[in-house]
């Protein structure tokens, strides 16, 4: 959703540059995510797509720029309750110790040392509630590693939410789930965003789901190739951005499943 700037921009990116070990990773990135949006982010591997999300989360430094959350610079913002984050897996988290569903997604309660106790009150609740909204209340106590790719990325989506966040930004979250896992996925992504009114920014490969399901795309390949509607995208900005032939085809215009 390109909006004439009355909305409130949850995220901006003002000529923002990337530079590691002396590769150009990002160059000039200039673009806003509003309240209320649903953008992805789309682009070839190596393309800087991974890096914008690292400069959201202050992970990163920008070589050049600057990146605002809710109109404060990233290095003095200080309100992480206002963002929930997604990765692309739960790999590693699942193998060190044999965590259950209810404590990865309570991992999303952290805010540091507590000597009274990890639960607090209202905490058991507010796990229980967004296991409930991603459709995983039923595992709490299955541990993580025995369920499906699916079900974890939905775990990591509940932990993700369980601050009440008002931007959700996801890498890649349908990365490695099957068909039926993909359009649970988009589903609950669907419903956090038009019926939560939360924000979403998604880092996705998948050109058809982003055709269908964003409202707002940024097509990066180390500068930033296009920005606007998904049904705006030519044929010719495509194959300028993957570096080959493409074809546009797009069978859900209005987005009228919403």
């Amino acid at each position: 959703m390109v909006d004439g700037g009355t909305a409130e921009r949850c995220l901006e990116f003002k000529n923002v540059s990337y530079r590691y070990d002396s590769i150009d990773a990002l160059e000039d990135i200039s673009f806003g995510v509003s309240e209320r949006d649903f953008v992805a982010i789309l682009g070839p591997n190596g393309s800087g797509k991974t890096t914008l999300v690292k400069l959201a989360l202050g992970l990163a430094t920008p070589s050049s720029g600057d990146v605002l959350l809710f109109g404060t610079p990233v290095k003095q913002f200080n309100r992480w309750e206002l963002i929930g984050y997604v990765p692309q897996s739960v790999e590693g988290i699942h193998t060190q110790f044999p965590a259950t569903v209810q404590e990865i997604v309570a991992q999303g309660l952290y805010k540091g040392f507590d000597p009274v106790g990890f639960w607090r009150r209202g905490d058991k609740e507010a796990v229980g509630r967004c296991m409930k909204t991603v459709g995983i209340a039923d595992l709490a106590r299955r541990r993580i590693s025995s369920l499906s790719l699916g079900q974890q990325q939905r775990a990591l989506i509940a932990r993700g939410l369980v601050r009440e966040p008002k931007l959700l930004l996801l890498d890649e979250p349908e990365s490695g789930v099957d068909a039926g896992g993909q359009e649970q996925l988009y589903s609950i992504l669907r419903r956090l965003n038009t019926e939560q009114g939360i924000t979403i920014l998604m880092v996705s490969h998948d050109i058809g789901a982003v055709m269908r399901e964003a409202k707002t795309v940024a097509c990066i390949n180390r500068t930033l190739v296009f920005h606007g509607a998904p049904h705006h995208i030519t044929q010719r900005e495509l194959s300028d951005l993957y570096g080959l032939p493409m074809d546009v085809l797009v069978h859900d215009l209005m987005h009228e499943h919403r």
